[in-house]
């Protein structure tokens, strides 16, 4: 007879690790809040990365375009 393993998932907190099963309900909650707001974070990051990114080419694009119009002139 084989003994199933009980899976185990550590929480790292100020480098001292839970286990997740150890933790009471509303500890698991905020486990769970925290976990989702790191995904929010990095796509918020990832979304201003390209909103920087698209103004400095649009800012680009109206430097020149100045540039061009006053060598015109």
């Amino acid at each position: 007879t084989t003994m199933s393993e009980k899976k185990t998932t550590l929480i790292t907190v100020d480098d001292v690790e839970y286990n997740l099963e150890d933790m009471s309900d509303e500890q698991k909650i905020y486990v769970r809040h925290c976990a989702s707001l790191n995904g929010k974070m990095e796509s918020a990051r990832f979304n201003l990365d390209q909103l920087v990114g698209g103004h400095e080419y649009f800012y680009g694009l109206l430097k020149n375009s100045l540039t061009a119009d006053a060598v015109a002139e």
